[in-house]
This record gives C-alpha cells, sequence and structure tokens, in this order.
C-alpha cells in the first residue's frame, strides 16, 4: 500500500518496513499513522508514505526510511511519528534516541547504509526489497521490473535464455544446487508438448525466512522470472506453492498475478508473441518432506506429499507426467537479473563453483539478527562477526548451523570458512535454502541433534524404511545420551545408522537428516563423551545430568540470578555471595545463562 501525493512538486517519500517482522512490532500502524499526520499537511515539502517489505534488519524493526535525506530510524512507534514529522521533516532535525547507535564507536549513525550490516552486503536476489511497495506494480516497473522480460522476448531466441543462465553459473537456491541452466536445457529437449514451471516456495526450515520475505516484498521479480522461463521452454501453466502459514505472501503473490495479467504479462500473446502463460497459487499443507520436489508434485496433484525415487527426473516426467521446472523463490528473483545485466556481470561474483549472492536468514545468539545477502564466498566470521555484530551478552562464539534441519553445525575453528556449496558439504553441512543459526558457549551440542533429528522425525512422510525407523532409533538414543543413560556403544550406533541412511533412504530428506547428529559428533565429540562417561552436560542444559553451584569468590551478590530464578532457589544478600538451594531447584539454568562474571557453575 502506498498514499503517495499527486503533486508534481518534488518532495521526500517516507518508507515504513511492513514484513512479516516490523508488522509484528507494529509496523502496520506506524504507516498509517504517517499517512494521518501528513494528510493536509503544507508547510513543508509534499511528502509520499511507502510501505515496503522486509528490509532485512529484523533486529532494529520496525525501520523508517527517508528519502532522499537518506535517514534510517530504528524501532520506531506510532507515538514517534508525529515527533518525526515535526522535527525531521519540518526542521530538518535528527532524533538521535531513533538512530542506530554503533556498539563500537558509540556513534549515532545517520543511514542505514553507514552500517556494517548494510554495507558489507551485496543485493541481488533482495534488491528491490524494502525500496518498492509490493502490492504496486508501477512501483516495480519503476525499478526496471519487467525489462528482463522486454529484453528477452524482443531480442533473443529460447536457446539463447538458457544458454545465459548456464553460461550465468546461477545453481539452484533452493538446497541441491543443481545447475538451473542445465535443467532448463534439459527441460526444453525433453518429449511432450505441455511444460509446467513450479515455484518452490514451501520454506519449512526452522529459522529461516528467506522465501517468504521475496514473496512478501518483491513479488513481481519472481512472476518476471517464471514468465522468461517460460519463454526459454515453451511452458503455458506456472504453480506458485506456498507455505500455508504465509497468509501476506499469498495476498500480495495473489495481487501481483492478478495485476501481471491486467498489464498483459500474463495471459494470451505476452508481449505481441505467441507465448501463452499464466500462474496459479497452490497453498501447501505445512509438511516440511513438501519440499523436496516431488513430493511437492504429488501435492499440487492432489496425492499425498510423498516423494518418489527419482529414476526419471521431473525436468523430463514431472507434473501430471510432463516435463516440469522446478526451482525455488530466491533462484527465480535471480532471472531477471541475469537477463537484464547480462551473465558475464552475475558470474564475476562468488566462488568458481558458486556463482553470485547468497541469501541468508541470520538468527540465534547474534547481535544482528535479520536477512542477509552476500557474495558467494564470504566467510562464516565475516557474516557472524562483521555482518551479524557478533555474540551478546559477553558469550563466546561455538557454532553456527546451516542449511536448515537437515544441514551441520560448524565449529569455531572454521569461522574462517568460505561459504558455498561445496566448501559447507565439505565441512559436514550443507547449503540448503540457507539459514544460519548461531550458538554461544551456553549451547549444548547432544541436544541441537537430538532437537533436529526430533523435528526431522516428525516430518518424514515414512513412506521409506531407513528413514521412519533411522530417525526413531537415532531420537531414541540421543534422548538416552541427553539423560545420561547413554553408552560408548551408542555412538557406534548412531553412526552405523547413520551410514545406513545416507545410502538407502528415498529423498534427500533421509539422506541428509543425519548430519546434525555425525557434524556434532566430529566436532564437538568431547560433549558426547562427557554426558556419557561422566553423566554431566557442560553447557547446562540437559535437566536430568546437570546442578548448579555458586563460587563465592567470583559471586558479587548483584542479585541477578535470584530475580531471573523461576522458584526461588537462590538466597543470599545484597553484595554478598549468594548459594543456591538444590532441592529447589529445577535446573532451569537461568542462573546460569544469567550471571555476568562467570560465578555460576555446572556441576
Amino acid at each position: 500500500m502506498s498514499n503517495q501525493p499527486n503533486s508534481g512538486k518534488p518532495g521526500r517519500l517516507i518508507m515504513v518496513c511492513c514484513g512479516t517482522g516490523c508488522t509484528a512490532n507494529g509496523g502496520q500502524d506506524v504507516y498509517q499513522a504517517f499517512c494521518n499526520e501528513i494528510e493536509g499537511q503544507e508547510e513543508f515539502e509534499v511528502v509520499g508514505v511507502k510501505s515496503t517489505g522486509c528490509n532485512g534488519w529484523c533486529e532494529k524493526g520496525p525501520l523508517v526510511k527517508i528519502v532522499p535525506d537518506d535517514i534510517t530510524y530504528c524501532g520506531v512507534k506510532p507515538a514517534d511519528v508525529k515527533e518525526i514529522v515535526d522535527r525531521t521533516l519540518k526542521e530538518g532535525e535528527l532524533i538521535k534516541r531513533l538512530l542506530y547507535r554503533d556498539p563500537q564507536s558509540k556513534k549515532h549513525l545517520k543511514s542505514h547504509h553507514d552500517t556494517d550490516f548494510y554495507r558489507k552486503q551485496h543485493k541481488i536476489a533482495l534488491r528491490n526489497i524494502g525500496e518498492i511497495d509490493p502490492a504496486s506494480i508501477q512501483d516495480y516497473i519503476g525499478y526496471h521490473g519487467y525489462k528482463a522480460l522486454s529484453k528477452v522476448v524482443n531480442t533473443m531466441k529460447p536457446a539463447q535464455v538458457i544458454d545465459e543462465i548456464i553460461a550465468a553459473g546461477l545453481r539452484g537456491r533452493g538446497g541441491g544446487g543443481f545447475p538451473t541452466g542445465i535443467k532448463w536445457k534439459t527441460c526444453a529437449s525433453a518429449p511432450g508438448d505441455t511444460r509446467y514451471i513450479i515455484c518452490n516456495g514451501d520454506e519449512g526450515d526452522p529459522g529461516a525466512f528467506m522465501d517468504r520475505s521475496i514473496m512478501e516484498g518483491d513479488p513481481h521479480s519472481i512472476i518476471e522470472g517464471m514468465i522468461i522461463c517460460a519463454y526459454a521452454i515453451n511452458a503455458s501453466r506456472g504453480y506458485i506453492y506456498v507455505r500455508d502459514e504465509y497468509d501476506l505472501a499469498v495476498h500480495h503473490l495473489g495481487r501481483a498475478i492478478e495485476d501481471a495479467r491486467q498489464a498483459g504479462y500474463l495471459g494470451d500473446n505476452i508481449g505481441d508473441t505467441s507465448l501463452h502463460f499464466d500462474i496459479e497459487i497452490v497453498r501447501g499443507g505445512g509438511a516440511f518432506v513438501c519440499g523436496e520436489e516431488t513430493a511437492l508434485i504429488a501435492s499440487i496433484e492432489g496425492r499425498p506429499g510423498e516423494p518418489h525415487d527419482k529414476y526419471i527426473f521431473p525436468a523430463e516426467k514431472g507434473l501430471w507426467g510432463q516435463p516440469t521446472i522446478i526451482n525455488n523463490v530466491e533462484t527465480w528473483a535471480n532471472i531477471p537479473y541475469i537477463l537484464l545485466h547480462g551473465a558475464r556481470h552475475f558470474a564475476s561474483i562468488g566462488t568458481e563453483g558458486s556463482k553470485g549472492t547468497k541469501v541468508f536468514s541470520l538468527v540465534g545468539k547474534v547481535q544482528n539478527t535479520g536477512l542477509v545477502e552476500v557474495p558467494m564466498g564470504t566467510t562464516l566470521r565475516e557474516i557472524v562477526f562483521e555482518i551479524g555484530g557478533g555474540v551478546p551478552g559477553g558469550r563466546s562464539f561455538k557454532a553456527v548451523q546451516t542449511g536448515g534441519p537437515s544441514g551441520g553445525c560448524i565449529p569455531a575453528q572454521l569461522l574462517d570458512l568460505e561459504v558455498d556449496f561445496d566448501n559447507l558439504t565439505r565441512a559436514g553441512s550443507m547449503m540448503g535454502s540457507g539459514g544460519i543459526i548461531v550458538m554461544d558457549d551456553h549451547t549444548c551440542m547432544v541436544e541441537v541433534a537430538r532437537y533436529y533429528v526430533q523435528f526431522l522425525a516428525g516430518e518424514s512422510c515414512g513412506k521409506c524404511t531407513p528413514c521412519r525407523e533411522g530417525l526413531r532409533a537415532m531420537l531414541e538414543i540421543l534422548t538416552r545420551i541427553c539423560a545420561g543413560q547413554g553408552s560408548m556403544h551408542d555412538i557406534e550406533l548412531l553412526e552405523e545408522i547413520s551410514s545406513t541412511m545416507q545410502s538407502a533412504s528415498l529423498c534427500a530428506l533421509g539422506k541428509t537428516a543425519p548430519n546434525p547428529v555425525l557434524s556434532t559428533l566430529k566436532y564437538f565429540r568431547d560433549e558426547y563423551l562427557e554426558h556419557i562417561e561422566k553423566q554431566r552436560c557442560p553447557a547446562g542444559v540437559c535437566r536430568n545430568i546437570t546442578s548448579f553451584s555458586i563460587d563465592p569468590e567470583l559471586c558479587t551478590g548483584c542479585g541477578l540470578c535470584t530475580r531471573n530464578c523461576p522458584v526461588d532457589a537462590i538466597q543470599g544478600e545484597k553484595k554478598q555471595a549468594h548459594s543456591i538451594d538444590n532441592k529447589a531447584c529445577i535446573r532451569c539454568g537461568e542462573c546460569f545463562r544469567n550471571c555476568k562474571f562467570d560465578a555460576v557453575k555446572v556441576e
């Protein structure tokens, strides 16, 4: 939505983030407050108000940007709006308390462009998000939207489009990393008169919101990418499969599809050519396994979302037995950019085997949570400590988990790993759709493995025995270890089950499900041994084998542990050493996590 003036007078534009994260913190109320406040104002330059998608800096939302002044205000509330209008728009004064304050320099920064979070990013897939109104096709066109499509249908043959995608080196951003252009070429040459195109928007990884943000904030880039593919492979029908929980994404995609039809970009004779192509939205049922392309196809066809063996790939025989292209949201968003700027430009970014940029959701124990896009080959250290601002609360970094539930945990000694498809695989993890979860030294890696195996066990379709029974068996073993009842034989058994699942599971969910277990066994084996041999959780997480005490030499009597204890199990006078009543203690670990002096110890 936007409320922009019809007057030809130059004016400043107020851009309010109304992505899901900012909306949850009142972004829509801030937008409406600006609309109400500037209505009828004549004392200053004409100002427009624009509702945008996610700016990525979720930790600081709702964000308000004022252009062309290049001012960014963080954590804005509706009560702040009148002050912004009166002081900033009328008087040209900055409101310091709403500016971002750099934790190192202690300086207030006027623009988000001045922060490490944004300065170190390179946006391609996210190029328009936070800049355009996702509900306005005219806004998208104003940011070079549909220019790539015009270039393609007017100056290129279908085979040339495919060759350009191949030359760009774009690999699928959904997790598998298969070369996109090769997939298109296979589909274009497959026998059959009907071809389909699918956008996989079934984003189910815990902590991941990359695809959601693109669908919400720049839906036309997905649509344009799909139309270009339709021209290249001669497809007539497209489907966008969206996770059912993503209401805002469905709303914006539906509006964008209708507007694209009205503008002649979808339907018959697109661009005055013989191309006929239209798109339909299909809402998924929330099954994690439907992110696997054969299960997704089954779901669209109205069958249970279960995968099948890929002895024939969907590009040759997919939806309703016809050649089908499936790419994920981020892949489609890259297509118009590549065709507009050229394959050589895109291929100049990234690494030898992984071209371009990658979008990551950066969450967990990190200062700046949010959405980031960086060139392939950027190190984990740069992402976590320079863009993310490091670990909060004075804690030390322990690991990152990449690639979703089926990804692996990468330890501190690999922080200088250059992130791309191949390096992550060699490290025992995977790119996945792009989730990065940061963990600090209060994280139990055995419990992390148990958590992800529990998630995958619940999401397995159960069709094949190795995945169904293997995950249940691993969950039982890991639960036993976390309870202090494990044995050394359990470690051998976990490795044997993992090997069987990797070689015998039907689909990628089962084949990659052992990654959390194998990576934690590889890099954090000592924690497994502590749980088994000493019945002790060094991170203080596993309650059955954990107890806490307070070191009187380190305790300052600040009372922080007492205030955070939910059962009043800590006693002590102010500025005097405290103690824990272990009979009353429920081993929640709040005292351990909140102590600023490391006085609380794990027994």
